[in-house]
């Protein structure tokens, strides 16, 4: 007997809530709504200025409510299946009744195509007369300064380092923006952008000789008279979190706030509404202490031996937990452990440089600047652990105190456990629009588990459904016979069930693993697997090139096979042919071990809620959303997602994943998975 998942509609669970329904809105015809419907229709400007562009209904009912939202300065939560046209949705109401708009996107690539190509598709399309800006955090721009200390230091030591610096001082004499993703020779992740770009803790301000040429204040400054600004989810949070200038002043100006890939916000919220100090930091001031000391006060001072006890005691706190990776909270690390003596070794020797900086400080603005930066590191470092509270539980507004190791840093951190009072208190204030979309806020269409990470209650929250005819154009397949995901060899287990379904789609297959471990395994195996079979799948691998680079390759070969984690599972767009086939390896939960995690699980089972069904089963929900979303990207595409991991069947919470997943046809039976690709066009 076949054994098939139980298909859409059976077993649906509960009825919604009137609040959190996905419908589209029920109300009364809004001002803009006639406009928009010439605008979207198919005569309407749209068709002409973008090739590709149909009317689609879904895409036009999400763009009124939009409209709506703006022109009664209110919120609206937007969930757009993939294929609606979000983009466009939310930019026609925006550039046409939105005022002063801040964009904020989930990465900067998104960022980028939206200031480059979106934006001034739907701009000459309606001929609107709004002018658009792209502010992206300091890190971005070259610094003026740091480049010409950096060239006159001379102390760089790879040849590869020698060129890009090169090319980075040519790129300075031409470039308008100094944005760094416009130097495509230099690529993103060499190290030498480190030393010519600016940091917080390092920018000279007013005080610098280059300041009215500064890249960072030219962009803020345009940012300032631009109509429509657009920026990313960490410049947003950073800068009103730290005040630092680029928000702080835009907000105030601005109204319209959209926020596009908003399911990233309660993380990106969280790392910057928390604190977190690095032995990086430290590294990277008694670097400037050791150049703008000898520049500056070579006299009278060792300033080599001053810095290197520094140094050392910050490689030696690094040095406390010998493994990269490894995240505790503060209960977690044993009392005895050497973790605590080298962290006051640490403020010890900080405090020694403080005495050595404010002897000289006089001498330069930019030794004064060191002072004040040693000064705040240390009072970072002080503030890190604070006393236990006795007699009282934990509080929702409270924060988590934790460490983590990365190969050559340790970093300290203090998380708030929620962001949903400080997030409401930014929401509170000049009446404005808000604007949450994404193509993955719902869990079986409740909106409740993100509204409540942000504090918002009472909100209106739409699901608007997507083109595609999923059951016609994929499968969701679960193979049978797959040991628990815990248990020893699944990785391989799975990599068996695989083999064949690869090799029937002909390549064209996303492997996507919950953990770089199960990459490098399923690497490995299939780097074997495909020559031991005369395979000639090519293999790209996350970690072995950059993101764009692997994707690249995977669209022009045609017949690859792609093993990545968590970077793949979202904001990534193949099109057409080349990608047949998502294989997930197992159910994105968040590790059980996660100091952040357990401590909000604490929290709310403290007040009788289930840490489990309340919130790590809603974030896995969210997160396979987004990884499934990869399959199906176009009207034309066809293919098969196959989740691996046997819980979907067999635990009760299984139905509520697969319920939340795209309307695909669902299989167990490998043979119909097969015939289902001798029926796909064959690999170019």
């Amino acid at each position: 007997m076949t054994d098939h998942l139980p298909q859409a509609g059976l077993d649906a669970g509960a009825p919604l809530s009137p609040d959190t329904a996905g419908t589209a809105p029920e109300q009364a015809p809004g001002k803009y709504d006639a406009e928009v419907d010439r605008i979207f229709g198919a005569g309407g400007p749209l068709a002409p200025a973008v090739g590709s562009f149909k009317p689609r209904q879904s895409q036009t009912e999400m763009a009124k409510a939009i409209a709506h939202a703006i022109g009664t300065q209110g919120t609206l939560i937007a969930e757009a299946g993939t294929g609606t046209g979000k983009t466009f949705a939310y930019l026609v109401p925006a550039l046409l009744w939105g005022g002063k708009t801040i964009v904020s996107t989930g990465t900067k690539n998104l960022q980028d195509q939206l200031f480059s190509r979106d934006i001034p598709n739907v701009r000459a399309a309606l001929r609107a007369p709004v002018s658009v800006a792209l502010l992206k955090g300091r890190s971005n721009y070259v610094c003026h300064y740091h480049l010409e200390r950096t060239l006159s230091n001379g102390r760089l030591t790879s040849r590869d380092d020698v060129g890009h610096l090169r090319e980075i001082s040519r790129f300075v004499k031409m470039s308008q923006s100094g944005d760094k993703s416009e130097l495509t020779k230099v690529p993103e992740t060499a190290s030498v952008w480190n030393l010519v770009t600016s940091t917080r803790e390092n920018c000279l301000g007013q005080e610098c000789q280059y300041y009215q040429d500064c890249f960072v204040m030219k962009a803020r400054r345009e940012a300032q008279q631009a109509d429509v600004v657009v920026v990313n989810h960490h410049l947003f949070f950073a800068d009103v979190a730290l005040k630092e200038g680029g928000m702080a002043e835009l907000l105030p100006s601005a109204n319209t706030i959209i926020f596009d890939e908003a399911h990233q916000l309660p993380e990106v919220a969280t790392l910057f509404f928390g604190t977190s100090v690095s032995t990086s930091q430290v590294l990277e001031l008694c670097r400037d202490v050791l150049a703008e000391g000898l520049a500056h006060a070579r006299a009278g001072v060792d300033w080599a031996k001053a810095v290197t006890t520094v140094e050392k005691a910050a490689r030696d706190l690094r040095l406390t937990f010998p493994d990269s990776g490894t995240r505790l909270s503060l209960p977690q690390i044993a009392p005895d452990s050497g973790f605590f003596p080298a962290l006051e070794k640490l403020k010890e020797e900080l405090e020694g440089l403080i005495d050595v900086l404010e002897e000289n400080a006089e001498r330069a603005e930019t030794l004064e600047q060191c002072r004040v930066r040693a000064v705040e590191l240390l009072e970072q470092y002080k503030a890190w652990k604070s006393e236990p509270k006795k007699g009282k539980e934990i509080e929702g507004d409270d924060a988590v105190l934790w460490v983590e190791a990365f190969a050559s840093a340790l970093q300290l951190h203090k998380t708030p456990l929620s962001i949903a009072p400080i997030f409401a208190g930014q929401r509170a204030g000049a009446p404005r629009s808000w604007i949450f979309t994404s193509a993955t806020l719902a869990v079986k269409n409740d909106f409740k588990h993100f509204t409540a990470q942000l504090g918002m209650t009472g909100e209106p929250a739409h699901t608007w459904p997507s083109p595609f005819n999923y059951p016609e154009q994929g499968i969701l397949y679960v193979p049978t016979g797959l040991p628990e995901p815990n248990t020893m060899g699944y990785t391989d287990a799975v990599v068996d069930m695989a083999l064949p379904v690869i090799e029937a789609a002909g390549g064209r297959t996303f492997f996507l693993c919950t953990t770089i471990r199960a990459v490098n395994r399923v690497a490995e195996r299939l780097r074997q697997e495909f020559a031991d079979r005369g395979l000639d799948f090519p293999l790209f691998v996350q970690g072995e090139r950059g993101r764009t680079e692997l994707l690249d390759s995977f669209r022009n070969a045609g017949n690859a096979v792609l093993v990545g984690s968590q970077s793949f599972w979202e904001g990534v767009d193949v099109r057409g042919e080349a990608l047949s086939l998502v294989i997930i390896d197992k159910l994105p939960f968040a590790p059980p071990d996660d100091p952040v995690l357990a401590a909000r699980i604490e929290v709310m089972e403290k007040k009788g809620m289930n840490g489990f069904v309340h919130h790590t089963l809603p974030e896995a929900i969210i997160n396979l959303k987004q990884g499934a979303g990869r399959l199906i990207r176009d009207v034309d595409d066809r293919g098969v997602l196959m989740l691996c991991d046997p819980r979907v069947i067999s635990k009760p919470y299984g139905r509520r994943i697969w319920q939340s997943l795209p309307p695909f046809k669902r299989t167990r039976v490998q043979e119909e998975v097969i015939d289902f690709f001798k029926n796909l066009p064959p690999a170019v």
